[in-house]
């Protein structure tokens, strides 16, 4: 459980810093999404899982 924390913490600073760093730039960033289609959207956030998904496998496969 201290391992999950852990994981969850770091990825909210990693998510947190371009926020805190560039907000104008991350306002524009967001309102470009609007123009782009939900097929690909949904598309990025499969290709995301997928990607998370086989670093999950490599490292409990190779350095767990």
């Amino acid at each position: 459980m201290a391992f999950i924390l852990s994981v969850l913490g770091v990825v909210l600073v990693i998510e947190g810093a371009p926020y805190f760093a560039f907000p104008a730039k991350i306002r524009a960033w967001g309102q470009s999404l609007v123009d782009i289609p939900d097929k690909s959207l949904r598309l990025m956030g499969l290709a995301s899982m997928v990607v998370g998904l086989v670093i999950l496998y490599i490292v409990k496969s190779f350095l767990g």
